[in-house]
């Protein structure tokens, strides 16, 4: 027991660490890259080219494969800043306001297609691109708290005055997550219930249930992918006056050649 608790204490330390964290992602970044490749492309040719073809929507359903994934992510990125956030403002661990720097634009991105894809999605099935829908409302102000949180980090020179803002501003905006997803039940809504519930089985069949796991599992490690580069640019950008960076540049140089 001792010796996994040290596991988990030293892996800790080493991911709190700014130049301990660059040379481990070093070496797990290729990895990560080509798992997420290989795992998202198996989810999204199952789900679109194998999956079979819904009795009422048709082929246009398949576009689920893209906008459940997005919208289940820029939620959880969201909670995940949040714990970053309440971790900066306790505990003052700087590389926590990195990671919610890093999080915000990935974060906005998956919003952005889950609107984007949802008004696609809506066209033929609802005969309108937008409505102001409970749900969809909602999550349009998730992307508005995503574009604050960038806009606030951007606005203030002082990084570490704006990570402290930025992790209130998280921990604030994470109230909107409860309202998404009871959106549905809260009010009238011509959006569809959720479509992963911890207390009811899924409604789809298998063959189309099974490819969406494994393209939510493939959007989750391509965050993680993204979230990892924007960390590491981060780094490198706040400890550029470091000499752990100008070592790392020049061993870079090094293999290089």
């Amino acid at each position: 027991m001792s010796r996994i608790w040290n596991f988990i204490k030293s892996w800790t330390v080493e991911m709190g660490s700014p130049p301990l964290f660059f040379q481990w992602s070093s070496k797990a970044l290729p990895w990560l890259a080509i798992i997420s490749i290989i795992v998202f492309s198996i989810g999204m040719v199952w789900g679109i080219f194998y999956s079979p073809t819904d009795y009422k929507q048709g082929d246009v359903y398949r576009i689920i494969y893209i906008h459940v994934p997005s919208a289940i992510l820029g939620q959880s990125i969201l909670m995940f800043m949040a714990i970053c956030g309440f971790i900066t403002v306790v505990w003052r661990v700087k590389i926590s306001g990195m990671l919610i720097k890093s999080a915000a634009s990935i974060g906005a991105s998956f919003t952005l297609i889950a609107l984007i894809t949802g008004s696609i999605w809506g066209k033929p099935t609802w005969g309108t691109w937008w409505v102001w829908d409970a749900r969809l409302t909602s999550t349009l102000i998730l992307f508005f708290i995503y574009t604050a949180i960038i806009g606030l980090h951007s606005s203030l020179d002082d990084k570490t005055k704006a990570d402290r803002a930025i992790s209130i501003l998280s921990l604030v905006g994470i109230a909107i997550i409860p309202i998404i997803k009871k959106s549905v039940d809260w009010w009238y809504t011509l959006h569809q219930p959720s479509t992963f519930t911890l207390s009811s089985a899924p409604s789809m069949a298998p063959d189309m249930y099974q490819p969406l796991l494994v393209c939510v599992l493939g959007f989750y490690l391509i965050f993680a992918f993204l979230l990892t580069m924007n960390l590491r640019a981060e780094i490198v950008f706040r400890e550029k006056n470091k000499t752990w960076v100008s070592k790392q540049y020049l061993n870079r140089q090094k293999n290089d050649k």
